[in-house]
């Protein structure tokens, strides 16, 4: 089995997974002052919850934006799982071909979506993340992993307008059903939810002119993938969603550990 690690900055996604079958998955907020024995730990009680045996683990692979983290996950892997973590980096087989400037530059979340998404839609795509930053990536179906665009997300608006004005309170993350909102709190949800929303399909919609006028791709066939914890309230209202898929990093992560580890074991 293998044990898929993704590090957000807010959240940290582990996933077990018996070849391309995602077993069981959980969430744990990123923190990293905690330890490497803190992890183990911590995923040795939900191994045990799930009725997994930590012991069956063959692989661990680690996806993470977040550095600081890395050598407590990848110490945890050496004690608690008795092996050599793949970690997505720089170098690492993913089967796509990236256009950045500089490749290094690019988010290993941003790449491990993108594998995922082209490994199961094969055409041209947009795929969106609504995490703590919305990312938006385009892939032809020739797997030419062009670029994208980062905004800030939805809960670090929301945070920056409760700490950085003096009297706007911190408010739920819901529409309000209306855009003009009747109190402070409906006002600024409807700014926050319907803001994103508009922001999400100009930027799609000029993502749609770019990839046909610079790339040859037929616009109307390009799919629109989304994924992260506010993808299904931003369907609806951006009006540009095709699919969600709330697995795809973890499934990206699967993605990449097949194509790499026949080279591992000659290692």
């Amino acid at each position: 089995m293998l044990l898929a690690i993704d590090v957000g900055n807010t959240n940290i996604v582990v996933g077990v997974f018996d070849g391309y079958r995602l077993l069981t998955n959980w969430r744990l907020a990123t923190d990293s002052k905690r330890s490497a024995d803190e992890y183990g730990v911590i995923l040795g009680q939900m191994f045990r919850y799930e009725g997994l045996d930590p012991s069956d683990i063959d692989d661990v692979i680690i996806s993470t934006v977040v550095p600081s983290v890395q050598f407590a996950l990848e110490h945890m892997s050496y004690k608690y799982f008795r092996t050599k973590p793949i970690v997505v980096a720089t170098g690492i087989k993913t089967g796509l071909k990236i256009k950045y400037d500089d490749p290094r530059q690019v988010g290993s979340d941003r790449i491990v979506n993108a594998v995922a998404a082209h490994h199961k839609y094969k055409g041209d795509l947009i795929i969106i993340d609504f995490g703590t930053a919305t990312t938006f990536c385009a892939v032809t179906g020739d797997g030419e992993y062009l670029g994208g665009t980062i905004a800030p997300g939805i809960k670090i608006s929301a945070q920056v307008l409760f700490e950085q004005t003096a009297k706007l309170p911190n408010v739920e993350l819901h529409a309000p059903g209306k855009m003009i909102g009747k109190n402070t709190i409906e006002s600024m949800q409807s700014g926050l939810i319907y803001g994103h929303m508009g922001l999400t399909r100009f930027i799609v919609e000029g993502m749609k002119d770019e990839m046909r006028d610079k790339y040859g791709c037929d616009r109307d066939a390009i799919r629109v993938i989304a994924t992260g914890g506010m993808s299904s309230m931003m369907e609806e209202g951006a009006g540009c969603i095709d699919v969600i898929e709330k697995r795809l990093t973890l499934d990206g992560l699967a993605c990449i550990y097949e194509k790499n580890k026949n080279q591992r074991k000659k290692q």
